[in-house]
């Protein structure tokens, strides 16, 4: 009779056995992704190919946080949604989650609907291993830089615009955080954007697929690849991977002030990238909105009002209005945080 304690250890699931033969991760890196548990910031369009990559590979769940929602133009480079998403305005969460549970496997997906702020990122990155960069704002991704050096947590940055981008692995304590290689956020308008500059959906894949590679390379328990800021482009075909050290002066990691976490609130009302859209947040503490009561009101003005889910619609004053359970409101046909303010106000009330 053969002695159970002698046994090999099982194998991996017939789905993950081809994956788990690429011996740098091994049955023992595929066990270890069934157990990590990754918040990803943004589900659109390199949070939606670092979703579905992980999700594919086995990771055991998935935290989604994105505050917008799917519209036709998002449909060349954002690989979770399709027409119908966009036609209903879906909240990108939940088509997102969607569409990943058609994928099938055991990853287990739970997705938040929110404007990500600094204490909604210490309730969330609570006891996950791994925080990956899908947006596509600064202001989010050094609030995401302060929690994670503050906290121990590694993270992985990205950008990308036109066609190409950037990636840095962030290890706090050991390489560079965000604010070595970027001290301070840029100025409004000093850099490209999807807007002026455009971008290719290859763009969007090659840099959130890196993304994804190091993601599992450092789930799986494999050491972490040096650091390095690595910078591609789909258009020429180039890849450079510059050394960067850790800035004795970095106002995070080497100081320890975490003002993007622990500082100034962020403003309640913010254009977003490319959208011609602003997004108004509610007055902290606020209660939520009464969506019926709001409905009832805007019609009794004459104003059409489509209920589309948690979600409430309208067109007033020239803009396009989403309302959210939480209070946040997506004014559509501007970029003026005033004149978005002034419409919420209006119709919604202050």
């Amino acid at each position: 009779m053969s002695d159970p304690a002698a046994a090999p250890p099982p194998g991996p699931a017939p789905r993950f056995e081809r994956q788990a033969r690429f011996a740098p991760l091994g049955v023992a890196g595929q066990q270890r992704l069934a157990e990590r548990r990754v918040l990803i910031v943004g589900c659109g369009a390199l949070g939606g190919v670092l979703a579905q990559w992980l999700t594919r590979a086995g990771v055991g769940e998935l935290v989604l946080v994105d505050r917008d929602v799917v519209e036709e133009t998002n449909l060349p480079r954002q690989v979770l949604f399709t027409e119908e998403h966009a036609a209903a305005g879906a909240p990108k969460v939940t088509a997102a989650a969607e569409t990943l549970a058609s994928i099938g496997g055991p990853t287990r997906i739970t997705p938040h609907a929110i404007h990500l702020n600094a204490d909604q990122l210490l309730e969330l990155g609570a006891g996950v291993d791994l925080i990956l960069d899908g947006t596509d704002n600064m202001a989010t991704r050094y609030l995401v830089n302060d929690y994670a050096v503050r906290e121990g947590v590694p993270w992985i940055y990205a950008g990308v615009v036109s066609s190409g981008g950037l990636v840095l692995s962030v290890q706090p304590g050991e390489g560079p955080c965000l604010r070595c290689v970027f001290p301070d956020p840029p100025p409004p308008g000093a850099l490209p954007t999807c807007d002026t500059a455009g971008v290719l959906g290859p763009a969007v894949g090659a840099i959130a697929s890196m993304q994804a590679g190091l993601a599992l390379r450092q789930l799986s328990g494999a050491e972490p690849a040096s650091p390095a800021l690595i910078d591609l482009d789909v258009w020429s075909g180039s890849a450079r991977r510059l050394s960067v050290p850790r800035a004795p002066a970095c106002p995070c990691c080497a100081e320890r002030r975490f003002e993007f976490l622990e500082g100034a609130t962020a403003d309640d009302a913010v254009s977003l990238c490319g959208r011609n859209t602003v997004q108004v947040l509610p007055p902290p503490g606020a209660p939520a909105p009464a969506a019926e009561l709001v409905a009832a009101n805007l019609r009794a003005a004459g104003i059409e009002v489509l209920q589309a889910g948690p979600l409430l619609r309208f067109t007033a004053d020239g803009n396009r209005v989403t309302l959210f359970p939480d209070g946040r409101a997506l004014v559509e046909g501007t970029e003026d945080t005033s004149k978005a303010r002034a419409v919420v106000a209006r119709w919604v009330g202050a």
